[in-house]
């Protein structure tokens, strides 16, 4: 456990205090973890009215005991009025609890990110942008581990900062991905190392306006100093320079072609690796290391991941495309003709903006459930467009479609919350209907 974390409880700082949790999802059950470690009473607060009592074992087997309590349903004063700490999950805006914090003080209220690095004493890599977060990071804390150092990978993927602070074991170097949601409550967060990968179009049902979106990305760089370095795209250098944005020494980037890297297809994975190996060379890194570390890494899962191939046709999973932007890069990394599936709950964005990309490239589109009249007038005039109510209804038209040599590329553009409960389930799907196809194609189904 970390030093600082014991200093905490030795000094019984928040023992008995009452404390609350908003939101009952990985990082809040954390945070509620964590906060009963220091001997606070926690109050876990959820607006899903029919949450269950159980959920409190999984952050304790007996919550009675410990002060733990659960209330559940739309949010009231009453919640929160009493306590000294309220710290919010990744997406949940304090602006939306504004009604029922009129009498509390906001200095009071932290994101679980800001939380947590209070008590962090290891150097911190932290990324973020609107595509390709999870890939960097991951990629990043694989070099890392090839340099001889070990790391931890988390945060906004994986395992939240809170219950690292409970593990045992310290890192060298932590690589946390951040999102604009935790950004927008941090207030004192400073990474030795921070990077924006790219900025566009995103969340734009949550945040007000590109302006705020922009804003709360920057916050990531606005407590570094002059020993931090602040990693930006070479295309955004000027129009952060005029917002004054960092007191770090900046490193720009571009898609460059230094490194091989055959996991990694397409212009924006040339831009993440660029990104990559400007953030671990503070850390004492060399080419060499990094060259061969990158070589030997390999694409995430629902990242343009090839998931199966039936009469030379093709399947790639890209469900964590959940924008526009993450649409065109996973469309340019391939030279075959792409038969396009999108749709789902739409985040915002220019639609036209695709058909530069798409004319050429995409042979057909094939949407299937939300969204259809978000996507349908615009790219009908230019492509063959069907819309089918569910993803394999898509699937199985577009393969039908297809000739040998054609890829069958999921790439959606929204979230998958019409369908799905996460982008991974929506990829799974697709993997099981491209695996079926496989098998019938062979006559190997029933």
């Amino acid at each position: 456990m970390d030093r600082t974390v014991t200093i905490f409880q030795s000094l019984k700082i928040l023992e008995n205090r009452q404390t609350v949790v908003v939101g009952a999802g990985v990082s809040g059950l954390a945070a509620c973890r964590f906060l009963l470690s220091l001997g606070a009473r926690v109050r876990l607060v959820d607006a899903k009215a029919d949450l269950p009592q159980d959920v409190l074992l999984k952050v304790h087997p007996d919550p009675a005991s410990v002060g733990l309590t659960l209330s559940a349903g739309a949010h009231t004063p009453a919640q929160f009025n009493d306590a000294q700490l309220i710290v919010l999950s990744p997406g949940v805006p304090v602006k939306k609890l504004a009604g029922v914090l009129t009498q509390v003080d906001p200095a009071r209220v932290v994101a679980e990110m800001e939380f947590a690095s209070w008590f962090l004493t290891e150097p911190v890599i932290a990324i973020t942008g609107t595509n390709g977060k999870t890939t960097t990071t991951t990629l990043v804390g694989h070099i890392l581990e090839q340099a001889g150092l070990s790391t931890f990978v988390g945060g906004n993927i994986g395992t939240p900062l809170c219950d690292y602070l409970l593990g045992e074991k310290q890192a060298d170097v932590l690589v946390i991905e951040i999102s604009s949601f935790q950004l927008q409550n941090c207030r004192s967060f400073k990474p030795r190392v921070a990077a924006l990968l790219n900025f566009s179009a995103n969340h734009l049902d949550y945040h007000l306006d590109m302006e705020e979106y922009l804003s709360a990305k920057l916050q990531l760089f606005a407590r570094q100093d002059h020993g931090c370095v602040a990693v930006i795209p070479q295309a955004m250098q000027a129009e952060l320079a005029a917002r004054g944005f960092t007191k770090a020494r900046v490193e720009t980037f571009s898609a460059e072609a230094q490194f091989d890297s055959p996991g990694l297809p397409g212009a924006h994975n040339r831009e993440n690796i660029a990104a990559a190996w400007r953030m671990v060379r503070p850390f004492g890194v060399t080419e060499a290391q990094a060259r061969a570390a990158i070589a030997g890494f390999r694409a995430l899962p629902h990242r343009i991941e090839p998931v199966g191939e039936a009469g030379g046709v093709l399947f790639v999973n890209d469900s964590k495309a959940t924008t526009l932007d993450s649409v065109c890069a996973a469309v340019k990394s391939f030279e075959r003709p792409v038969r396009l599936l999108l749709g789902g709950v739409f985040k915002g964005g220019d639609v036209a903006s695709l058909l530069p990309v798409l004319q050429g490239r995409v042979a057909s589109i094939g949407l299937f459930g939300a969204a259809r009249e978000v996507f349908e007038p615009v790219l009908a005039p230019h492509f063959p467009v069907s819309w089918d109510a569910t993803l394999e209804a898509a699937v199985r038209r577009q393969f039908a479609l297809a000739e040998s040599g054609d890829a069958i590329l999921l790439s959606p553009a929204t979230a998958s919350f019409d369908a799905y409960k996460s982008y991974t389930e929506r990829g799974r799907d697709f993997a099981r209907v491209a695996q079926a196809i496989a098998a019938e194609s062979t006559g190997g189904a029933q």
